[in-house]
This record gives structure tokens, sequence and C-alpha cells, in this order.
């Protein structure tokens, strides 16, 4: 289904690895927050990025190509780093992460490099920019999809349920929400917060196609992804079942690691850690 061979799959499995070190790197250098946000939604990234996407980095403004919006803006560095790997700019940008005079702020933002499409950081917002953008492309017959990666933190928002009655009523099958569902967020677990389960039944009285996935696992991801609509003439919505802080054990769905930034030697530690994870995938 996903038409990945066994070598494909290690090396976006090595890509994933890879693109962790550089967060970590990123922020270790930058000494700013949400490591943990960013390391949780890797493989989602790689799965659009380098399996799913119709995007090219020499076309960034080819109107037909699919639309991807992060939402949850302040998970950047794991955007960034991805766009460098898939060619879009030079990797040695990535050390000037929230420096100052840099071209990659602290949340998404338009018109600072190639791919990225909308500006994101006041959570809530981007499904509704989504469907927005998913009702033009119908409206202007242009065969595009629209991918919108939220936190789960952001569903306790207003917003995005009024953006998901719109896509539902408005019968927007080419636009997919994927939630990063790691169960955390800023000050404590969702379920302490603010409850959200029964979760997907939530999304399906709003009418829309849902699956759940583990959101680490790029096979159930890809197969997830690659088959939407779900169901015909409903928008789509996949439930991505992560870890905060995911490939650095001693941040794995720690809380604190949604505004802390790696000392010295904990970004040897977690790079130490990512180089070992790398050469079991060899």
């Amino acid at each position: 289904m996903t038409g990945l061979g066994d070598q494909d799959l290690k090396d976006l499995r090595r890509l994933a690895v890879e693109i962790r070190r550089d967060i970590v790197q990123m922020f270790a250098s930058s000494g700013v927050s949400h490591i943990g946000s960013a390391l949780s939604i890797v493989e989602i990234l790689v799965a659009l990025y380098f399996h799913v996407l119709r995007v090219s980095p020499e076309k960034t403004q080819f109107k037909s190509r699919d639309r991807f919006i992060l939402s949850k803006g302040h998970a950047c560095a794991a955007l960034y780093a991805t766009l460098a790997h898939r060619g879009f700019f030079n990797r040695v940008c990535l050390k000037t992460y929230c420096s100052e005079g840099s071209e990659l702020p602290g949340h998404v933002t338009l018109h600072t490099v190639p791919g990225v499409e909308v500006t994101t950081g006041s959570l809530g917002h981007g499904l509704s920019i989504g469907a927005g953008m998913s009702w033009a492309s119908k409206h202007d017959g242009l065969d595009c999809r629209i991918f919108v990666l939220l936190s789960d933190g952001e569903c306790d928002e207003g917003s995005t349920w009024e953006a998901a009655m719109f896509a539902s009523h408005q019968k927007l099958d080419n636009i997919v929400a994927i939630v990063d569902y790691n169960k955390l967020q800023s000050f404590g677990r969702v379920r302490e917060v603010l409850e959200l389960e029964p979760f997907a039944d939530k999304w399906r009285a709003f009418g829309w196609g849902v699956r759940e996935a583990d959101g680490h696992d790029l096979i159930d991801i890809i197969r997830a992804l690659e088959n939407t609509p779900f169901e015909k003439n409903k928008p789509s919505v996949v439930i991505a079942h992560t870890i905060k802080g995911k490939g650095v054990s001693f941040m794995e769905d720690r809380l604190e690691w949604h505004y802390k930034s790696p000392t010295p030697e904990q970004a040897r530690m977690a790079l130490k850690e990512l180089q070992t994870n790398e050469e079991s995938v060899r």
C-alpha cells in the first residue's frame, strides 16, 4: 500500500534520527523552548514531506501543490529541519535558529524560508486557515490537498471546532487534519487540563472521517495519510498517538521539556543516544 521497500523504510527511519539530531543542536545553540513539542512530530513530517505531499523545492509556487500548515507553530524547529533535508534551503541555516537576524524565527513565519505556507503561533488558528484554503482551492478547481498539523492542547480552542464544523458543512474532503496527540500540554497532562476523550468520537460527531495511528510508526502514519479522504465528501482527521520528547529517553513524556532547553551536557547526552539509535537502523 505504501510503496515502500525495506531499504526505503530504513532510509526514512535514519532520516528521522538525523532530523532529531538537528533539532537537539538547534535548541542547544539557541537556548529557547519547545524541544519536546518538536521531537514528537518528526515521523509525521518525514511521512508527509518524503512520501505523501505533492511539493517541490523547485516549484514552491505551483498552484496545484499540496499545502502544509504547522498549526502548532512553536514546534517549527522540526519543520525547518525537515524542509532543509527536503532541499528547500541549505541545512547550514539551521545553525542560526532563533538567533538575531535569522530567517528561522521561533514560530513559523511566512516570507522567511521557502516551503513555509502560513505564519502560525497563536494556537487554534491553523485549522481555520486550512479550511479556508481548502474551500478556495475547490472553488478555483485546483487539485490540491491541505494538511494541517494540530497539537492536542489547541483542541481546547473553540476556533478549532468552529473550523471543524465549517469543513464538514462544506464537504471539504481535500483537507486532512493531523493531531499530535502526545497527551501533554503547557501546564499538565491533557486529561488533567481539559479532557478530550472520547476524542475520535468528537471528530466523528463533527462530521469528519477518522483514523487513529501510531505517530512514530512510519508505515502506520503513511498508510493513514495516503488514503484520504477516509469517507466521501468528508474532511479527514488522523489522530496520531505520539510521545512528547520522542527519541531522547530523558525527555520522553516529561512535561518540563515543553519549556526547557538542553544544557550543553544534556545536548551531548541526547546526541550520543541519537547516534546509537541511528546506528541501530543500519
